[in-house]
Order: C-alpha cells, then structure tokens, then sequence
C-alpha cells in the first residue's frame, strides 16, 4: 500500500519540485522523471539524429549525465524547456565530437570504413520526413524537431536560445526547403 500511496503522490508531484530532489540525490525522484520524460527524450534525440541507434546513444549519454546537470536547474522556465536545451545541446556535442572523429579518421584511411557504413544504413527504409530533415541545416532542423514535438514557438526559443521571431523565420524556411525536397523528389 505504501508502495502504491508513494506512486499516487509522485504523479502529482511537478517536474520542478521532482527535478530539485532529485539534484539533491532523491533517487526515487530522479526515476519519476525519467519515466515520465524518457519518450520525450528519446523522440527529440531521434529527431535530432535521424537514426534510432543515435538516438539511443544521445539517450543513454544525457541519462547518464543527467543527475550531474540536475544540480545547475535553477526553476528559471518549465523543467521540460530545461531538458529540450539539454538535449540539443547534447545533440550537438556529439555532431562537434563524429565531425572531429571524421576528420581525423581520414589520415587514416578509416573514412572510407565510415563512408560504408553510413551507406549501409542510408538503404534502410526511412520515412520521407526524416530523411528530409537531415538535409537540413542543423539550426533548421533543431528547430523543426522541436515544433514537431509540440513546443511553442516561445518555447523553443528559449530552448534554442534565439528570439521566437527566429524560430518561425526559420519554420517558415524549413517549410519552403521540404516543399522544394517533395516537389523533386515527385516531379
């Protein structure tokens, strides 16, 4: 029963009040977010990457790493807007770090080894949406991984760190890019 009463007031429990227990090692609180953010999580990171094995990765990573950031959430905007930053953020480290690794693969002929095996997973059936964000630019597609997860164009901002005037300059150019996209790829 105590089990039970102790998930009851959990659920109604917000994401900040869990977020500042669990950053002061409350390991019960730190699972409640988890379970209740994870798919978030997950679906940004995947759309962020465009491959499940990444996103999986990018997941385990900022998993990993959460309860260390949990210490810098000051309460300042939603829990949730504070997690999107620290997934994008994640998302991009991990852009800066294969872009390093490629390039340094490359004296080394292991770019070649790379080149295949992205190949290899580029034949995997993809839905046509993912495969046209990741010809975006990484700022465009951010931005529209965000939206597509329900968040305002305010939200996002802040998430992004831009004003919310630049989020929907850049939904509107995103929409005109997958626009062209479509229109060649069925012309």
């Amino acid at each position: 029963m105590a089990c039970v009463l102790s998930n009851v007031m959990r659920m109604t429990v917000s994401d900040e009040a869990l977020a500042k227990a669990a950053a002061h090692g409350d390991g019960e609180a730190f699972s409640a977010l988890l379970h209740r953010h994870y798919d978030r999580v997950f679906r940004l990171s995947f759309r962020l990457t465009g491959r499940h094995a990444e996103a999986e990765d990018l997941c385990q990573d900022i998993c990993a790493a959460l309860p260390a950031k949990l210490s810098a959430f000051r309460g300042d905007a939603k829990f949730t807007t504070w997690l999107y930053r620290v997934v994008v953020n994640a998302a991009s480290d991990a852009r800066r770090r294969r872009a390093t690794h490629a390039k340094a693969a490359e004296d080394w002929g292991t770019l070649e080894v790379a080149r295949r095996a992205e190949a290899a997973e580029t034949t995997e059936a993809l839905d046509w949406l993912t495969a046209a964000m990741r010809a975006l630019p990484d700022d465009l597609r951010d931005t529209v991984a965000l939206v597509l997860d329900d968040v305002t164009h305010a939200e996002a901002a802040l998430v992004l760190g831009v004003s919310e005037g630049t989020v929907s300059w850049r939904m509107s150019e995103a929409k005109k890019r997958l626009r062209t996209m479509k229109e060649a790829t069925d012309g």
